[in-house]
């Protein structure tokens, strides 16, 4: 029986990044049933967007209000981010998922690094966040390649 993982919808080819581009596909073992999302367009956001970083923080002091996601253009996305986090993590109650596979970089998806202001930092998106305070296992993208 296939393990259904929760996966970045770009990692598997999907045009959905800021730019309209694509990160996949990524090689999956057949073991593996992906399940794609792109959290930022569930949030509302159009593809293609303006790229967004933290101001403050990362995802997880978006969480607890104490940071911003905002975009080249100076607008406060923040909403969207927060939105789009919440909708995927129904999606998984929903299916029952355990285990997600998050491309790293992403102010949704990273894992271990995101960029804060023009710095790539330690730290995570914000839909990582939510989906580790739930107890759900999240893998770098960059991880699961090695």
């Amino acid at each position: 029986m296939s393990e259904k993982v929760l996966i970045s919808a770009c990692l598997l080819g999907i045009k959905c990044r800021y730019d309209g581009d694509t990160r996949g596909p990524i090689p999956l073992p057949e073991s593996l049933c992906p399940i794609p999302v792109c959290p930022e367009q569930l949030g509302g956001l159009p593809t293609p967007r303006p790229r967004a970083y933290f101001e403050g923080g990362d995802g997880r002091e978006v969480l607890k209000g104490r940071a911003r996601v905002v975009n080249v253009k100076g607008e406060d996305v923040t909403w969207a981010f927060v939105r789009g986090a919440k909708e995927v993590l129904g999606l998984c109650r929903l299916l029952g998922l355990k285990k997600a596979i998050l491309k790293d970089k992403s102010p949704s998806c990273g894992v271990k690094r995101v960029w804060i202001g023009n710095e790539l930092s330690s730290g995570m998106g914000v839909l990582s966040a939510l989906l580790l305070e739930e107890g759900m296992e999240v893998i770098s993208s960059e991880d699961f390649l090695k």
